[in-house]
């Protein structure tokens, strides 16, 4: 196939490239600067800017599918009133530019969020209903974007992601530098969800909604073990060899990072329901496997 990827410079960008290019696919990756230095080998780079048509206006045409990965970190920063717009903006334009610009029979993969369900509720599947909040306001919009490939004829898939476990960032490498000295802790009560799913399970399931009919609308990109912060605190201090005793309370991180604190402090079970139904093989199922991994190559 050929793959455009928009936003493949980044953290899970970079994996899914290297992913494609090894399978033999044609993968261009859009990005907004002249010279970008992170196109793995295999790929070719094509500057875009979504706000004005050109040359990758006719490339994403003439593609077999399109994969869009792009928007402002979440949590780069607190959430201001103009951090808000930089987030939704980041989406929204890029979203309705590469919607706009699909083929006739090809596929769109979309990027949007678990954050979509909100953070009350029973357990979450594909059929559940939008939630309050923020982010799942900006889900809806972003996702609402990318439905307008559906009137140009092409399958549109909405991969609602949870946290990104991989090797060269995401937030993981955020958490490591506490954990490693033994400060990592618990946030809040702890009992809170962490959705979460390695990045070469996201990246294997992009590319399988990629080739696989069956993928259409919402898929919960996440690994069907479901663990809370506890857990998730428990196994990473458990595979870094460090304890894990300094819990981070509540309203310290109310007071730190206002709104922002809740994507933290609250979270919902989230199950893959449609990625099994359709068959994917997790690589690695399990927060323990997927850690081991994880870890492995970050502590060699």
């Amino acid at each position: 196939m050929k793959v455009v990827i928009a936003g493949g410079t980044g953290f899970i960008g970079r994996t899914l490239a290297r992913k494609l290019s090894s399978r033999g696919h044609e993968v261009c990756v859009l990005t907004r600067q002249d010279a970008p230095g992170d196109i793995p080998a295999g790929a070719r780079s094509l500057r875009w800017n979504p706000q004005n048509p050109g040359d990758w206006t006719q490339e994403v045409q003439r593609a077999d599918a399109a994969v869009n990965l792009c928007g402002a970190g979440i949590a780069d920063g607190r959430w201001t009133k103009a951090r808000r717009k930089i987030l939704l903006d980041s989406r929204v334009e890029a979203t309705r530019a590469l919607a706009d610009a699909v083929g006739r029979g090809s596929v769109l993969v979309n990027a949007s969020a678990v954050g979509f369900y909100g953070y009350s509720g029973d357990t979450a599947d594909e059929k559940s209903p939008k939630g309050r909040g923020f982010l799942a306001d900006i889900c809806e919009a972003w996702e609402n974007e990318a439905r307008r490939a559906e009137q140009r004829g092409a399958r549109v898939v909405l991969l609602r992601i949870g946290v990104v476990l991989g090797k060269n960032g995401g937030a993981l490498a955020k958490m490591l530098a506490p954990f490693k000295l033994g400060l990592g802790g618990r946030l809040g009560s702890g009992r809170q969800w962490f959705p979460w799913v390695h990045e070469q399970d996201l990246a294997g399931l992009i590319e399988q909604s990629l080739a696989d009919a069956r993928y259409r609308g919402p898929v919960n990109a996440v690994a069907p073990e479901a663990v809370d912060n506890a857990v998730f605190t428990k196994e990473l201090a458990g595979a870094l060899r460090r304890p894990a005793v300094f819990p981070v309370p509540g309203f310290a991180l109310k007071l730190l990072l206002g709104e922002m604190s809740q994507m933290l402090l609250e979270g919902r079970r989230v199950n893959p329901t449609a990625a099994l139904a359709n068959g994917y093989q997790f690589k690695f199922p399990t927060i323990e496997t997927a850690l081991k991994d994880v870890l492995g190559a970050a502590q060699s």
